[in-house]
């Protein structure tokens, strides 16, 4: 196994991906927290796996100071213990604006002046803050609740992405939900409540605060409102079966594996006799993964758990790409 090619394939193919979704329909997302997000995100998977820093900073190629001033600069503003810098401003904003930057720089002079300007560009950009004025006018003001919740133009996507996360991580805590939807506070805590309105995910109250659970969650096909929740989740579901299976020390296929995952091609031609049968693979999985679904909730619905019962949870997925030569009329 050559594990260091097979993280370059793998991110530059998620890479591939992410430019996808941030040119997808026009749009021009936002990168600029990208990286620093993707460092700070292994740092904490690789230290829940038990890996110390020393050995992680190795990892990243980073002398140990280096290593330990970048996840500090992540983790915690320097002006301001306990909070992250981008966390630590926005809070001042929110608290003291209209507030010029000359003001904001002043604040967190025990920062990095660049650090601190980049945040300021990047909380404008999320919407979460409102700029006015230009050069030594500059002004911030931060958008109340109301104004953030009126510019999402579609929160029926963003209550399908949290209703997805929380049905394959649930009962999950508030706190951890907010890692693994990384949006606003304001938004994140609007979708739970429509959401438990609408009696979507169940709310729970534990010693450590709220958590949440929803024991059913099924993206129909053509919602128009379904599809990053639907792409989320099918990465989401790929990916955990490829973690799964390397966690348990898997390294080759079986007919008879209960995790994992297949690729096939088929080579065909326009005209082909299977070509039918090969472009309609994906809708006739879809058709028996429905069908065993809904067999199921029917059984469940009419049969209590046994007591004694261990529950188990099955997440297949599939994905088909059609890809058709085209010739050159020019030649």
């Amino acid at each position: 196994m050559n594990p260091a090619l097979l993280i370059d394939a793998i991110v530059r193919q998620t890479t591939v991906l992410i430019a996808a979704l941030a040119t997808a329909a026009g749009q021009r997302a936002t990168l600029s927290r990208v990286a620093d997000q993707v460092f700070a995100d292994l740092v904490r998977e690789l230290s829940d796996q038990g890996v110390g820093h020393k050995v992680i900073a190795d990892m990243f190629g980073m002398a140990l100071r280096t290593y330990h001033k970048h996840v500090a600069r992540l983790a915690e503003s320097t002006t301001e213990h306990g909070k992250s810098l981008w966390e630590a401003v926005l809070t001042y904003v929110e608290e003291q604006g209209p507030v010029s930057r000359a003001e904001v720089l002043r604040r967190f002079a025990g920062d990095n002046d660049a650090t601190v300007r980049g945040v300021l560009r990047d909380l404008v950009e999320s919407g979460l803050v409102y700029v006015s004025g230009r050069a030594e006018t500059t002004s911030y003001r931060a958008a109340d609740a109301m104004e953030t919740l009126a510019r999402r133009r579609d929160p029926e996507t963003l209550d399908r992405l949290v209703q997805v996360a929380v049905y394959r991580n649930g009962p999950v805590e508030r706190t951890r939900l907010a890692e693994i939807v990384p949006v606003d506070d304001v938004l994140l805590d609007a979708s739970l409540s429509r959401l438990v309105a609408q009696r979507a995910v169940r709310e729970e109250t534990t010693e450590s605060g709220a958590a949440y659970d929803c024991k059913t969650c099924v993206i129909e096909a053509g919602d128009p409102a379904g599809w990053e929740a639907a792409v989320f989740d099918h990465y989401q579901a790929m990916v955990s079966a490829l973690v799964t299976k390397l966690r348990a020390g898997k390294r080759r296929a079986d007919l008879a594996d209960q995790v994992g995952g297949s690729t096939f091609v088929f080579d065909l031609w326009r005209g082909h006799p299977l070509i039918d049968e090969a472009l309609g693979y994906l809708r006739s999985v879809r058709e028996q993964g429905s069908e065993l679904r809904r067999r199921i909730a029917e059984h469940n619905r009419t049969n209590a758990v046994p007591p004694d019962a261990v529950a188990v949870r099955v997440v297949a997925y599939v994905g088909q790409t059609v890809q058709e030569e085209t010739t050159d009329d020019k030649g």
